[in-house]
């Protein structure tokens, strides 16, 4: 990424949602209230988010019971950690190639396979569970299954949603999609943490189970008729480095890959974290982790529900987000209390999901529809596959100097780096940081600006 395509890249016209209106000045204009759900008047798109908000909340159900389920069966962080690798691995290893796959073959064909897959895993896990015949090596070969099913089913998921509602309505549908699966976890983990205390964590495997058949019904419900799909690519020689050298030829979606990067492998490690301070530093059980658990939601709630409201998107806004998140992060680390955690818990998610959904957005609108399927397997590969290394990194840090250190470095690690970046980005694209204290909507500390150009002599 030479520094004159980084310097092309902070000065161009920023990514916008849709072909909105702008304003006197030329500022896009910020959509309407009305406007905040308008990709839910595509009918197709109504069924995927029914079926999501039911599988998410069955997905972060099981994500619970899972990590207690562990932790209850070794007594061990790092084997909760563990366990989170072994789902994230196969994206690690062969994330790029299921964005080939998704390429290749018909996404709404993929995604029934997928979700049928997943079905017959939690299936499995629910009745060892509920047996009493559970083993450690089954959750983790259970988790590493679901991890391939997942090499295929995220990159398929993520270009369908341009099939459904188009490029108009795409950042719109981005921004839902993150409020569907946050709602999910919202509800989900509270669920799951009273059903552990009350029956176990087999029967929120099963419920899972009957999550992923519903989705399968759901998409099989659609009508194809009214599906926009991206043409299928035949089977070729060179891809795979095809969509790298893509990447690589664009520096906008390079650099956003790169924050991603950093955040996913030491920011987004919640699910261990968070088992810890319930079980070490708060000692509050698994119904404490299901509430952490919510509140984290609720924030991203509503980050992913501002996120709608976002009409344009810009690279030096991601460099910001990514810093307001680890300086949160970092401070939750040595929270002297429940009630200062989990007020700091709720402005984490808030700011991970303002990101994300940017993030996405801004990766997915840059893409080319022949390439988009690679493209988003390899920010999918960056996101989740880095918490495959971060996971038990995570967790060895939590055992060896403590779950408050553990906090703070995930949370320090990728907000230096994002200031590292901002400041390479700063100096090769003529921009400066200009600290403001602003009232009203869009009030922030600081923001990434043009720098004056002085006519020369």
């Amino acid at each position: 990424m030479a520094g004159s395509a980084a310097s092309h890249l902070l000065l161009e016209k920023p990514t916008s949602a849709s072909n909105s209106a702008v304003s006197k000045t030329g500022t896009p204009k910020r959509p309407s209230f009305k406007d905040s759900f308008v990709a839910l008047r595509v009918r197709n798109y109504r069924l995927f988010v029914i079926s999501q908000i039911v599988s998410n909340t069955a997905l972060w159900m099981q994500r619970i019971a899972q990590d207690w389920l562990v932790l209850r069966l070794t007594g061990s962080i790092t084997a909760v950690g563990i366990t989170v690798a072994m789902q994230f691995a196969p994206i690690l290893f062969f994330g790029l190639f299921g964005g080939v796959i998704a390429d290749r073959y018909p996404k709404r064909t993929l995604l029934i396979i997928t979700q049928a897959l997943s079905g017959v895993l939690a299936a499995a896990l629910a009745v060892l569970t509920l047996l009493g015949a559970v083993q450690v090596w089954h959750v983790l070969a259970i988790a590493f299954g679901l991890g391939m099913v997942i090499v295929v089913d995220n990159p398929a998921r993520q270009a369908f949603v341009s099939e459904m509602v188009g490029r108009n309505y795409l950042r719109n549908a981005i921004s839902l999609n993150s409020s569907v699966f946050q709602l999910g976890g919202l509800v989900g983990p509270a669920l799951s943490g009273a059903m552990i205390y009350a029956i176990g964590e087999g029967w929120s495997f099963a419920i899972n189970a009957l999550a992923a058949g519903f989705v399968v019904l759901m998409v099989w419900l659609m009508r194809t008729s009214e599906l926009q799909p991206a043409p299928v690519v035949p089977r070729a020689k060179g891809q795979l480095r095809e969509g790298l050298r893509y990447v690589r030829s664009k520096p906008e979606i390079a650099w956003t890959v790169l924050l991603v990067g950093f955040l996913g492998m030491f920011g987004l490690n919640m699910p261990v974290l968070l088992t810890a301070f319930s079980s070490i530093i708060f000692d509050v059980g698994p119904s404490g982790l299901g509430l952490f658990s919510s509140l984290l939601a609720m924030g991203a709630l509503g980050g992913a529900l501002l996120s709608t409201r976002i009409n344009t998107i810009r690279l030096r806004s991601l460099v910001s987000y990514v810093i307001i998140f680890g300086l949160l992060q970092a401070t939750a680390g040595y929270a002297p209390n429940r009630l200062i955690f989990s007020t700091l818990l709720v402005g984490i998610g808030f700011m991970t999901l303002i990101f994300i959904t940017s993030a996405n957005s801004l990766v997915q609108l840059r893409s080319s529809p022949s390439l988009r399927g690679r493209v988003m397997a390899l920010y999918v590969l960056v996101l989740v596959g880095s918490q495959a290394i971060g996971g038990p990194l995570i967790g060895l840090v939590s055992e060896h100097l403590g779950s408050r250190v553990a906090m703070a470095a995930s949370g320090l690690i990728p907000a230096v780096a994002a200031v590292v970046i901002g400041l390479i980005l700063a100096h090769t694209g003529h921009f400066k940081v200009q600290v403001t204290m602003r009232r009203g909507y869009g009030w922030r500390l600081f923001h990434i600006v043009p720098r004056e150009l002085h006519a020369p002599g």
